[in-house]
């Protein structure tokens, strides 16, 4: 018997239906969507980790005395890069599975999967929305600690140097901080290094970096706005 007739008779035996052209559909459209949906995904984490570093003062991070690795370590949004890489896989197998995309590399998979979720992230970023985005997290998800608040602990050494918090009255050459605990503080300035961006006026978050002068009193050698070079004023703590 002919391998053809073998295998026509192995159909009629088995009973095996050709499978109908709408799976196929569906399973290529299941697929398609599912790379759209972990790209974007991706792109919203990686977002978050770009606002992340944003706020981090990595120069303040090197003149710390704990240990520099457990303190980066201690503020990297572990959460959000875990959510990257998870999507960023979950991309990679969609197209990978999806029509002709077998003929595509591992090397090239990642690379466009990643390079499509950057920058979608990036441009999220850029657009504002990742700040807003981390804040509702935090809001809504009771057990997250948001960026701002590890931004907080690494701001709350008055004894190490670093200080920070709202303006509530200002005089010459000082002024009156409340810490994000609600502290009063007696900051002195003058000498002190002042950006532009900084308009020592009440309501004004800033941080600070200079010396502890006793229970209350800081005297200080820089001054920088909170949120960046953004002007401050954003509502919540330490935000």
């Amino acid at each position: 018997m002919k391998p053809s007739d073998k295998l026509i008779q192995t159909i009629r035996e088995q009973q095996i239906q050709p499978v109908p052209r709408w799976r196929f559909t569906l399973r290529n459209l299941l697929l398609w969507s599912a790379f759209a949906a972990a790209a974007l995904l991706g792109a919203l984490a990686f977002s978050v980790v770009l606002f992340a570093i944003q706020q981090t003062d990595f120069q303040v991070i090197s003149h710390l005395s704990h240990s520099r690795l457990e303190l980066f370590l201690g503020l990297l949004p572990f959460f959000w890069i875990i959510l990257l890489i998870v999507f960023l896989i979950i991309a990679i197998y969609s197209i990978q599975y999806a029509p002709k995309g077998y003929k595509l590399t591992l090397a090239r998979l990642v690379g466009y999967s990643a390079a499509l979720s950057i920058l979608l992230g990036a441009l999220f970023f850029i657009g504002g929305g990742a700040q807003r985005l981390e804040q509702a997290f935090a809001v809504n998800v009771g057990l997250y600690e948001s960026i701002q608040e590890k931004k907080v602990k690494l701001w709350s050494m008055p004894e190490q140097g670093y200080l920070s918090g709202q303006i509530e009255q200002t005089s010459a050459g000082a002024f009156q901080l409340k810490d994000f605990e609600g502290k009063e503080w007696t900051v002195g300035h003058e000498g002190a290094f002042i950006p532009p961006v900084v308009l020592l006026e009440r309501g004004e978050k800033v941080k600070l970096i200079g010396k502890m002068d006793g229970p209350g009193r800081f005297t200080a050698a820089e001054v920088r706005p909170w949120g960046g070079m953004e002007r401050n004023g954003r509502r919540g703590r330490g935000e």
